[in-house]
């Protein structure tokens, strides 16, 4: 009978992992490279073991541990394709169970409870849990989705940054801030697009909340956009006496000042992070409750 259980949060960012042992427990925490599995399959797994390896050796336990762990792994674009079998298949553990960002970001929050998430990072997503019932909104990529993301707030920067300068649309302080750093020259700016990944356009969104907070109007257009986005899916998940609204991620809290009353009014602080949801799923995993398998 396994003892021990992995669970990890494979962020655009970063790869977080946790070991616990059947009560919950933690015992080791490890951390590594982003886990981007639609732009980074490869990169993904690597960092996806690294940190599962660093919570062992946290815990002092030996390397071999690895192959006798139950584990769950909770990546965004687990929904796209055969991604999620193909890391399951590659994955070093005695038992895995790869699901959605957004379905650790639901457990976390809210753990068995109803309610709604948004979880918002480098990417976004949303999730949903009614009577028992699943369901999951966006968790796309920002090229064609994730409008509340951190990599969609930079890319939009990005954007409107080259308006500016091609006298299309009007710049302001922080466009002119974003081209001064690439010398002025908007050729820079589309070699930086064509060769980054989400993280590195995210690495972009704590300066447009910055400047949206000091009245910058292309800031404030970018959030109040990306907002307006996050409205429209929660309005999608809601029903009516929904309990609550959990937002989180590093830009949860940015947002809130710019939701809708109506979503403010229903704002929840959620019951843990989003690492302690893939825990909490890992744990129910290597107590032997299937459920949570159905990632609706």
């Amino acid at each position: 009978m396994r003892e021990l259980a992995i669970g990890i949060d494979g962020g655009g960012s970063s790869c977080r992992a946790a070991v616990a042992d059947r009560r919950g427990n933690v015992l080791g925490r490890g951390k590594a490279g982003p886990a981007n599995i639609l732009s980074d399959l490869d990169g993904s797994l690597r960092n996806i073991v690294e940190s599962a390896r660093e919570a062992l050796r946290d815990a002092g336990l030996p390397a071999e541990t690895i192959s006798k762990v139950s584990a769950v792994v909770g990546v965004a674009g687990a929904n796209v394709g055969d991604y999620a079998a193909r890391i399951g298949r590659a994955l070093p553990f005695a038992d895995s169970h790869v699901v959605t960002d957004a379905l650790i970001a639901l457990q976390g929050a809210l753990g068995d409870s109803d309610g709604v998430i948004g979880a918002f990072g480098t990417g976004s997503v949303y999730k949903a849990r009614r009577d028992g019932k699943l369901r999951g909104i966006g968790g796309w990529g920002f090229i064609v989705g994730d409008q509340a993301s951190g990599a969609r707030l930079g890319r939009d920067l990005l954007e409107k940054s080259l308006l500016a300068y091609d006298k299309v649309r009007p710049s302001s302080p922080l466009t002119a801030k974003l081209m001064a750093e690439y010398g002025g020259d908007p050729e820079r700016v589309v070699e930086f697009a064509h060769a980054s990944k989400p993280k590195d356009f995210a690495g972009y969104a704590p300066l447009v909340f910055d400047y949206a907070a000091q009245g910058d109007e292309i800031a404030v257009g970018i959030i109040k956009n990306a907002a307006l986005a996050i409205g429209e899916n929660l309005d999608a998940l809601l029903w009516p006496k929904c309990p609550a609204i959990c937002l989180l991620g590093g830009l949860a809290r940015p947002y809130e000042p710019w939701l809708a009353g109506r979503h403010k009014a229903l704002l929840t602080e959620p019951k843990g992070d989003v690492l302690q949801g893939a825990i909490d799923l890992a744990v129910k995993f290597l107590q032997g409750d299937r459920r949570v398998r159905h990632d609706g």
